[in-house]
């Protein structure tokens, strides 16, 4: 893996401390700026207003609230996400289910694949 999210500004979305910790440390390792990390859904639909993204990281379930709202908004803004969920494929609304999707726990080389992945579609695009 090289230097692929230097300077980009990737969101978080993550209600669980010590996830969102490991998640900030790992993308600013590889050079990123992380927005955030916020737990709540309405903090996170506030950041995508106020603040140019590259890409976002969102857990699916913030307390008992589903992000989807976020997922909604961040389609609409054309900015690339991935869900970080302990949940199946199966068990997200058909509509998401062809997102990205990173597990619980995730090993960080798949989380950092992943994102680069997103960063590079929308560069292409």
């Amino acid at each position: 893996m090289g230097r692929e999210l230097t300077g980009k500004r990737i969101l978080v979305v993550e209600d669980e401390y010590y996830i969102a910790s490991d998640l900030k440390r790992l993308l600013t390792s590889a050079d990123a700026t992380v927005i955030g990390p916020v737990a709540a859904l309405e903090a996170g639909l506030s950041l995508i207003e106020c603040e140019s993204l590259d890409a976002a990281v969102l857990d699916v379930n913030l307390e008992g609230i589903f992000s989807y709202a976020i997922a909604d908004r961040l389609t609409e803004r054309a900015i690339p996400y991935l869900f970080l969920t302990g949940y199946d494929d199966w068990a997200l609304p058909a509509a998401y289910r062809p997102i990205p999707r990173v597990t619980k726990p995730f090993l960080e080389r798949t989380m950092l694949l992943t994102v680069e992945r997103l960063c590079a579609a929308t560069a292409a695009a």
